[in-house]
């Protein structure tokens, strides 16, 4: 068998690198037009070159977790289901790979947060359901899902393997310890997050900073890229209610924001995921090689406050 020459060899022992995108949108109370609207980002960040494309948290409807409502689990569906479907025939119309935010319903009274991967082909992947599940004012989720139990995951799409965590996930490094080690190129976060517009003008610029700090830091600490898609605009009352704040940006392994979206605009952002600015940020800065997995038994305890 003849022997390869160097640069055969660098390329058939290279990881792949491909575009990604960010569809940040504004949601209406119509999940038609909310679908509608998400597929007319897809079309726009494939045709940027964007080969695996994420939209925001619960994206077929309004944020309705402002309220505990009964008639709001009127908008849970199956996965498989109707936004898989739709989902998967826009990945095989553009052969791209899709993270998609649905509200699951998996039986009678059990309700997840879930993000769905489809690949290139339209095959639903598997599935993420949210783990970390938010009880503040205006995010009373815990009335609505039930935590995850699938675990932190990753999922091999046609162009690179690639993990998802949903919003409050986003502020928790154990989550991105766990589904950096499964070997992702990049890590993506559908979101809804926002301003309390009473809080804005005293804290929402320092809260949109700590938002974007806290994955920067997980971008860094487990040398990988960083991708967090959000909306954008007012919903609830006018007096109240919680403007969300777009801000969605991609950072890569050494935590330098390469995209950056508006705090008012539907936007797309498309960016390169260089899977060898991985494999070198992780040489350089080797983290996961010095790591104490011997000393980190207590890390499953709630507190270690003395009694």
């Amino acid at each position: 068998m003849p022997r390869l020459a160097r640069s055969d060899m660098f390329t058939r022992m290279s990881r792949p690198s491909f575009k990604i995108g960010l569809v940040q949108m504004r949601c209406t109370d119509d999940p038609a037009r909310n679908l509608a609207t998400a597929a007319k980002g897809i079309a726009d960040a494939a045709k940027k070159g964007a080969k695996v494309v994420c939209l925001p948290e619960l994206f077929r409807s309004l944020y309705f977790c402002q309220t505990e409502d009964h008639s709001r689990f009127a908008l849970s569906e199956a996965v498989p289901g109707p936004t898989t479907k739709a989902l998967g025939a826009l990945a095989r119309k553009h052969q791209i790979a899709i993270v998609g935010s649905i509200f699951e319903r998996r039986a009678a009274g059990v309700y997840h947060n879930t993000a769905v991967v489809l690949d290139a082909d339209g095959t639903l992947l598997g599935l993420y359901r949210k783990m970390h599940i938010p009880d503040d004012p205006l995010y009373y989720e815990k009335f609505y899902f039930a935590p995850g139990d699938l675990g932190f995951r990753a999922f091999d799409t046609r162009f690179g393997r690639v993990g998802t965590l949903v919003c409050w996930d986003q502020w928790y490094p154990e989550a991105a310890r766990l589904t950096a080690m499964q070997g992702p190129s990049v890590l993506f976060y559908p979101t809804a997050i926002g301003w309390h517009p009473s809080e804005k003008k005293a804290w929402g610029e320092s809260q949109t900073s700590a938002w974007q700090t806290i994955q920067r830091s997980h971008a860094i600490a487990n040398g990988i890229y960083v991708a967090a898609v959000n909306r954008v605009g007012h919903e609830g009352p006018k007096d109240g209610g919680i403007e969300f704040f777009g801000a969605s940006f991609i950072c890569d392994p050494y935590g330098r924001t390469l995209a950056e979206a508006s705090r008012t605009r539907e936007e797309v952002l498309v960016a390169d995921v260089d899977s060898e600015t991985v494999e070198t940020a992780r040489q350089h800065w080797p983290f996961f090689r010095d790591r104490r997995i011997d000393a980190y038994a207590s890390i499953t305890e709630r507190t270690l406050e003395r009694k």
